[in-house]
């Protein structure tokens, strides 16, 4: 019984857009599955094109990234004119060209995701493929590799591992029968002392104090909890703060707010049975502001000004807490 499902139709399109001639960029909003399928496609790509390089359009804050970067070796630059003038074709993986402001700017010649598809923004490439039933965009890579009869190094292996890992909440959150297949596979081939190293490095020290404006600042909200932490250097603490109060027993779903710059932040984590986050976020925030995300896992970002003076922490309780309207398609945010 093979791992994965046949791609005999699709190789043929994927290969005959490499041209040893051209150029490519794959560019990323990058986190863990952002990462790691970028290192896999690069993999595919490395011997069968000119050159091929790997641009983030996002600043990398989360000790996580940072030691994924650091110990799996992944080279990346900044997304900017200048370099994305040196390339002749563009790729994204795990994200979708209307996700993010500067991806629009580019004319993407593939495309590789597992976010919901949204009707008023399709996917236009010369080659796509969107697998929105998969917890992890490193899935579908792995899926391609093995198809391609292309064994994974260990840092490659590694980094897969932790994107399907990071994606799926170590398969708490949704998944697939084959998610667990990719991590089953991918550990002949991967470090654990090194996934382990990777999946430790989760705070910082001063982040502590952060933690510690969350434990006071705690309201109920219905079946969830409120946490409002304030002004925050960087949204991804949110992130953390979230993922670890769903660490709590009694807790079903958390929504995390904090001020970031001159926008309001909100994340949402939960148990995906309590409630659809994303389509709450969208409900709650929508009207004021981009929200969205998966049933588990969603993120709302409102501009400073809707508040008007008012008390932020105050604002948000009081939107989470309103009659629920008409959700807009949820794909506006990606958590």
């Amino acid at each position: 019984m093979s791992y994965f499902r046949k791609l005999d139709t699709k190789l043929p399109h994927l290969l005959e857009l490499l041209n040893r001639e051209e150029r490519w960029l794959i560019v990323i909003n990058a986190d863990p599955d952002a990462m790691a399928s970028a290192m896999a496609l690069r993999r595919i790509m490395i011997h069968r094109v000119a050159d091929v390089a790997i641009a983030r359009v996002n600043e990398i804050t989360r000790p996580d990234n940072l030691a994924m970067i650091r110990y799996l070796r992944i080279p990346m630059v900044k997304l900017t004119p200048t370099v994305a003038a040196q390339f002749d074709r563009f790729a994204v993986v795990d994200s979708q060209p209307h996700h993010h402001p500067l991806f629009r700017d580019l004319s993407f010649s593939l495309v590789i995701d597992h976010h919901p598809l949204s009707e008023k923004n399709p996917v236009i490439a010369d080659f796509k493929e969107i697998r929105t039933e998969y917890g992890s965009n490193s899935t579908i890579m792995t899926e391609f590799l093995y198809n391609m009869h292309i064994r994974p190094g260990q840092l490659l292996a590694t980094a897969l591992q932790f994107g399907i890992k990071t994606d799926t909440a170590s398969f708490e959150r949704a998944a697939c029968d084959v998610d667990l297949r990719a991590y089953r596979y991918l550990s002949k081939f991967s470090n654990p002392a090194l996934l382990s190293r990777v999946a430790r490095s989760e705070f910082r020290l001063h982040w502590l104090d952060y933690f510690s404006k969350a434990f006071i600042s705690m309201h109920k909200c219905g079946s969830g909890q409120y946490v409002y932490v304030g002004e925050v250097e960087n949204p991804d603490i949110l992130v953390v703060i979230a993922d670890f109060f769903m660490r709590v027993h009694e807790i079903r779903w958390t929504a995390v707010c904090g001020v970031y710059q001159d926008t309001i932040v909100v994340i949402f984590r939960g148990d995906g049975v309590t409630r659809d986050l994303g389509r709450y976020a969208s409900a709650q925030f929508s009207d004021i502001g981009s929200a969205g995300g998966h049933k588990a896992m969603a993120r709302a970002e409102i501009p400073l000004e809707k508040a008007a003076g008012r008390n932020v922490e105050l604002f948000i309780f009081k939107k989470l807490l309103a009659p629920r309207k008409s959700a807009r398609p949820r794909e506006e945010a990606k958590p």
